[in-house]
């Protein structure tokens, strides 16, 4: 039997478990290309300060998924106002969406994207736009299963040396 998946807010009492996750997601993007990720130690106790920051912006939406009453995983969002650089009205942005290692696989991170996907709805968000890193195939795979659709493609290149 699986166990039950409980999502909800993030509280302070559960930064040091999801600054863990976050720097985990921070070192598997800097594994992915350390050449666009950058990787500033210590992760865990920056991100710890940063969403403990977070929780008190009342345009920042932070959850955990608890399972077994443990941290399994978080999402990080945000909802913005129009933006012209990106051409868009208000919307939500999903930046972080991680679920632990040992966690994968039972449902945990549809159960969080849809949870948030809730939160952004009663806050009156018309859309929501995240980026995947290229390599994060199965993200893409559970964001495309709950409705999302590619529309843009971010392309990064080092300047001063040879293109590759």
């Amino acid at each position: 039997m699986s166990a039950e998946i409980n999502v909800r807010e993030a509280r302070e009492s559960d930064l040091d478990d999801v600054a863990k996750l976050a720097a985990k997601l921070v070192r598997l993007h800097h594994r992915f290309d350390p050449e666009r990720f950058f990787l500033q130690e210590p992760v865990e106790e920056g991100y710890r300060w940063w969403l403990g920051r977070e929780l008190a912006n009342e345009s920042a939406i932070v959850l955990v998924a608890l399972v077994d009453e443990r941290v399994a995983g978080y999402v990080y969002a945000t909802i913005e106002g129009r933006d012209w650089n990106l051409l868009l009205d208000k919307y939500a942005g999903l930046h972080d969406i991680y679920v632990d290692d040992q966690a994968r696989a039972r449902g945990v991170g549809e159960a969080l994207l849809r949870a948030a996907l809730a939160r952004f709805e009663e806050r009156g968000a018309p859309r929501v736009v995240l980026m995947s890193a290229v390599q994060n195939e199965p993200a893409q795979r559970l964001f495309a299963r709950v409705g999302f659709r590619p529309t843009m493609v971010e392309m990064t290149r080092e300047l001063g040396a040879p293109p590759r």
